[in-house]
């Protein structure tokens, strides 16, 4: 009888920790994936960074800071006050939300390398 309590306890106990490995290491995060508005405005920075010259630097820095991904976005938080003269309030909140989470960095990346490429072909 008591094999019995613990085969059930550890069941419950492995059980709990099956459940939650399940999800340690998923690919996308519980918010779903990126909206159109999310990749709107994400290519509206990355345009922004184009025009400025800027493209080469800000892929080395995406690069580099992928795997801190969320303590960049907190560091937007933090800048809020200094860099909204640049962004409209409600956009730089966006811009922030979606560089918290693990596809949003990969995202700009790529809306940035599109919008190089079409300032490449583009008449200069």
């Amino acid at each position: 009888m008591r094999q019995r309590v613990l085969s059930k306890t550890q069941g419950s106990w492995l059980g709990r920790f099956r459940a939650g490995m399940r999800n340690a290491f998923a690919l996308e995060g519980p918010h779903g994936p990126l909206t159109a508005e999310d990749h709107e405005l994400l290519g509206r920075l990355a345009r922004a960074i184009v025009v400025r010259r800027m493209a080469m630097p800000a892929l080395l820095l995406l690069s580099s800071v992928r795997p801190l991904n969320s303590l960049g976005s907190q560091a937007m938080v933090f800048l809020r006050p200094f860099l909204t003269p640049l962004f409209k309030p409600a956009d730089y909140d966006r811009v922030a939300a979606v560089l918290d989470r693990r596809e949003g960095l990969g995202a700009l990346a790529e809306a940035v390398e599109a919008a190089e490429a079409l300032h490449r072909e583009g008449p200069r």
